[in-house]
């Protein structure tokens, strides 16, 4: 992946370890941008910051599956959609490549910071056992907030994810592709060549964002998890998620839609 998406950019293959060692932020700030991939090596070039991305067995790229859990009427997809600040998401996510599975509580807290736990997760990803529904509740009781009596999957998003740490640990960032949004037998999918890039930092804007600006690009308010079930459910669209979601992503059996004009 990287040989195509970054060009001739050259990062220094680091291991997982070396990654949290130098830029953990598991409590963090996380800002979005959809970005042409072919303006992605000039962007990341001219930053100034010396690259190293996450390298497993040779590989720089990896395969992600998570299986998102809301309750019957999806209160958390509209704790979001309403912009509350104390919310929360449920997923169990799976790295295809090896077959690990994790069950994570993503919460988001009153300063806007995006903390999130997450334990093993035993048996199929559309399923809650009893160990993971108890940490659950654990971690919301933790949070203050009440743990609701019903969860079921609602939906899933596959992509390809490459992690990029800069070496003085000031930000982290993955650059998403090829993402499909799957919900009760329907997909949206998003169109060739957009890449979803997350900047996860512990204060205000990085060298990459500012580069991202010059460029004029601007963050996007973009969930992969509101943004499949506001495609997908007719009803649920007209939400803040809308314009990102409606330019860059398309539906099976559709004609593209332009992303960047």
């Amino acid at each position: 992946m990287s040989s195509g998406l970054l060009g001739e950019l050259s990062p220094i293959p680091v291991s997982l370890d070396e990654i949290d060692e130098r830029a953990r932020l598991v409590t963090r700030v996380c800002r979005k941008y959809l970005v042409p991939a072919e303006s992605l090596p000039s962007i990341l070039a001219g930053s100034g910051e010396r690259l190293g991305i996450l390298t497993i067995d040779g590989r720089d790229s990896f395969r992600y599956s998570s299986t998102y859990f809301d309750t019957p009427d999806l209160g958390s997809f509209l704790d979001h959609r309403q912009g509350r600040r104390r919310r929360y998401k449920v997923r169990v996510r799976t790295y295809v490549d090896t077959g690990t599975r994790l069950f994570e509580v993503k919460l988001k807290g009153a300063r806007g910071l995006t903390d999130k736990v997450r334990t093993v997760h035993e048996g199929p990803a559309h399923t809650l056992p009893r160990a993971s529904r108890s940490f659950l509740d654990s971690a919301l009781d933790e949070y203050g907030l009440g743990a609701p009596p019903t969860l079921g999957p609602s939906a899933v998003t596959d992509y390809r994810r490459a992690t990029l740490v800069t070496l003085s640990g000031t930000e982290r960032l993955t650059l998403d592709t090829e993402l499909v949004g799957r919900r009760d037998g329907r997909e949206v999918h998003m169109r060739p060549g957009v890449v979803l890039l997350e900047v996860k930092t512990r204060g205000g804007l990085t060298s990459t964002e500012r580069r991202l600006h010059a460029h004029g690009f601007r963050e996007v308010t973009f969930s992969k998890y509101a943004a499949t079930l506001a495609s997908l459910e007719p009803q649920l669209r007209g939400n803040r998620w809308a314009r990102a979601s409606t330019t860059c992503l398309e539906w099976s059996g559709t004609s593209p839609r332009k992303c960047f004009t």
